[in-house]
Order: structure tokens, then C-alpha cells, then sequence
């Protein structure tokens, strides 16, 4: 039901069935069908509340006619092992190339890759944990990789990175492309993303950053001192994430010292 949902979303958005489709986790035709279903239960309305699971099952996972033999997929025989294979994390490629050395299969590896795709989409993906904000409680924070620009002056093509404020309870976003992750551009940043919400979190989330932390750390991280500064001024709260790894809090330690 997760895959239903999923569309059921991208329809409300707007996205017609052709753009839908080229996800490749559903033909245009059972797309189609569910677009049905859920004009004549209301559920396209932007203001309806989306059905729970089970209800959605009531309408859309009934039981078909079985499909004609020049519809059902060549890999239907191996259905079993390319489950246990992808439940441990085998990618796609590695699938196919065992399945032609060792099992004579024929078929092309776009027809594994949309195989694969109805098998990820029948399971509910799992979430190890759910955060919970409170209004005004916290804003997560980080910069981006963002697309190469050119200078309309000068025609120099340079690259840029983006900058993301994003308030945790209302996941409203500030976002603004800088050239650089200078001090003083985090800084400016988060000035101009203050602004632009007409307020300060209580704390702010952000990543390991050179331009906020000096010193990455699990206990103690050691924060850069003009962004300090910066929080004691506007009053808030620094909360770096903790480097999950050892072997990566390490090196990150070692690159930090250099």
C-alpha cells in the first residue's frame, strides 16, 4: 500500500499519469485505475485527508484475473532468490550478471531494474526513529552541493553550494546559493534566514561543518568562535550532530588537526 500512497501523493500534486509512470513503478494503465478509485472516494481533493492502509486495500489491492502468459515477467521463476538477494542489499547489476552466468537468463537488465521495482515497493520501508519538535523548539541546518553557475559579467563558470534552514516542526525552509562555506557566509546566512522567518529557534541542528565546528567530536565538539558568538548574541543553541562512525569521528579528528 506504501506504493499506492506514493502515487496517490504525486496525483494530488498534480502530476498527470505519463509523469507518474516514468518512475517506472507502475504502468499508465493500473495508474489509470487508481486515479479512478480515488476521484469516485474523494481522495485527489487537496484538503481530504489521505486513507489509512487498510481502507486503500479495501479498493485497491483486490484480486485480478491472472495474467495472460505474454504478460507475466521472464523472472517470475526466480522471484524467491531475487528477494533473498535484494533483502540483503544486492544491487541491481550484480543481480543480472548472476542470473545470466549462472542461471542462462536472457532477458535485459532494464527487465531486472522494473522487477526490482515492483519488489521494493511492496515493502513498507522501515523507520528507526520518528523526531518529534515543538513549535519554535529547533532548525536543522547545513549546506549543499549546488549546480555550477556562470557569472553573466565575466562568463566565469564557477561552483556553488546552497545553504538550508529547514524549522522542525513546520518544515518551512529558508534557502539561499552561496560561492563559498566561509565563516563569514554561514554566518550572513543564517542572519538572513532569521529575517526571513521573523524569529530564532532555540537551537539549531547543524552537521559537522568546518565553517561551525573546528573540532569534530562525540562528547565535546569544539565550535567555531565567531559562530558562537553568533549564537550567544541571537540566543541560541549550537547542537552538532555527533560523527556516528569511530573510525570517521577519527579521521574527521586527524583531517581537523592537519
Amino acid at each position: 500500500m506504501y506504493q499506492y500512497r506514493q502515487i496517490l501523493v504525486r496525483m494530488r500534486r498534480g502530476d498527470s499519469d505519463r509523469d507518474i509512470a516514468r518512475s517506472k513503478t507502475m504502468g499508465r494503465k493500473k495508474i489509470a485505475q487508481v486515479r479512478e478509485i480515488a476521484a469516485k472516494n474523494g481522495w485527489l481533493a487537496g484538503e481530504a485527508t489521505l486513507p489509512d492502509e487498510h481502507v486503500m486495500a479495501a479498493f485497491l489491492d483486490r484480486k485480478e484475473a491472472p495474467l495472460p502468459s505474454s504478460c507475466v515477467s521472464t523472472l517470475e521463476p526466480w522471484r524467491e532468490q531475487i528477494t533473498k538477494w535484494r533483502a540483503t542489499g544486492v544491487q541491481c547489476t550484480t543481480i543480472h550478471a548472476t542470473l545470466v552466468r549462472n542461471h542462462g537468463y536472457s532477458g535485459s537488465y532494464s527487465s531486472v531494474y522494473r522487477f526490482l521495482l515492483h519488489i521494493d515497493g511492496s515493502h513498507t520501508p522501515d523507520v528507526p526513529l520518528r523526531l518529534e519538535f515543538k513549535p519554535a523548539e529547533a532548525a536543522q541546518v547545513d549546506f549543499g552541493a549546488g549546480p555550477m553557475m556562470t557569472d553573466v559579467l565575466t562568463g566565469e563558470i564557477h561552483k556553488t553550494w546552497f545553504f538550508v534552514m529547514t524549522l522542525a516542526w513546520s518544515r518551512h525552509q529558508y534557502v539561499e546559493f552561496a560561492r563559498d562555506q566561509t565563516v563569514a557566509t554561514w554566518l550572513g546566512c543564517h542572519r538572513r534566514a532569521f529575517e526571513a522567518f521573523g524569529g530564532v529557534p532555540a537551537r539549531v541542528i547543524i552537521d559537522n561543518c568546518k565553517c561551525a565546528i573546528t573540532r569534530a567530536c562525540y562528547y565535546e565538539p569544539e565550535v567555531q568562535r565567531a559562530y558562537g558568538e553568533c549564537a550567544e548574541g541571537y540566543g541560541f543553541k549550537i547542537d552538532a550532530c555527533p560523527p556516528r562512525d569511530p573510525q570517521k569521528r577519527e579521521s574527521w579528528n586527524r583531517a581537523s588537526n592537519s
